[in-house]
């Protein structure tokens, strides 16, 4: 079975056909992992499952957690682009309302399927930096785009301020989702804890 070399950078889809490919293997990976788990997720499983040579798969992505990485990325912009790039006018809403929920409604997409939130999570703690060198800044994510869309901008205008927010407002986030994934908070909780962060962070 192919491998990836040691530190090789993942390849960018080049041609509408790679790219059609690639979003295969993302929801390939995805109905396996909703199915079975992270452990029982094999590469040559997914790469079957996708239509893809195993090559292919290790192409685009060099190991299972950087596949199921990719896979979190993946239902996080399709999540983002469902919720459009409405702004809010100013003194139109509340944005630290309007954000919370946003992230609340994430959570609440994500843990529909619990095998796969689970994947996710674990790949989350899985040390890949061999093969993947640099990550892009949170603010600049689809996520951190649509944070800062709600706070009345976007990524080039936006302030450092708004910039520290938006990446907090990420890492709480995070940290509340994995805390009901492990059963130290409730969901109820979660989604307190959540609008209480998005309020102290964003109230002037």
């Amino acid at each position: 079975m192919a491998r990836p070399a040691e530190g090789r950078q993942p390849a960018a889809p080049m041609s509408s056909g790679q790219a059609a490919r690639r979003v295969r293997i993302l929801r390939a990976a995805s109905e396996l992992g909703a199915r079975e788990g992270l452990a029982s997720v094999q590469m040559h499983d997914v790469a079957k499952e996708a239509g893809v040579a195993i090559a292919t798969l290790y192409r685009y992505f060099p190991s299972k957690p950087y596949l199921f990485m990719a896979v979190l990325e993946w239902h996080i912009e399709q999540f983002v682009g469902g919720h459009g790039n409405t702004s809010v006018a100013a003194g139109g809403t509340d944005p630290a309302a309007e954000i919370a929920e946003l992230l609340i409604s994430l959570s609440v997409k994500l843990l529909d399927s619990p095998l796969l939130a689970s994947a996710v999570a674990l790949s989350s703690f899985t040390e890949y930096t061999s093969v993947v060198q640099a990550r892009t800044d949170l603010v600049d994510s689809p996520l951190g785009q649509a944070i800062l869309r709600l706070l009345g901008g976007g990524v080039r205008e936006a302030s450092a301020t708004d910039r520290s927010r938006a990446r907090l407002l990420i890492y709480g986030w995070w940290g509340l989702f994995v805390a009901v994934l492990t059963e130290e908070l409730t969901t109820e909780e979660a989604e307190t804890n959540m609008r209480l962060a998005a309020r102290l962070l964003l109230t002037p």
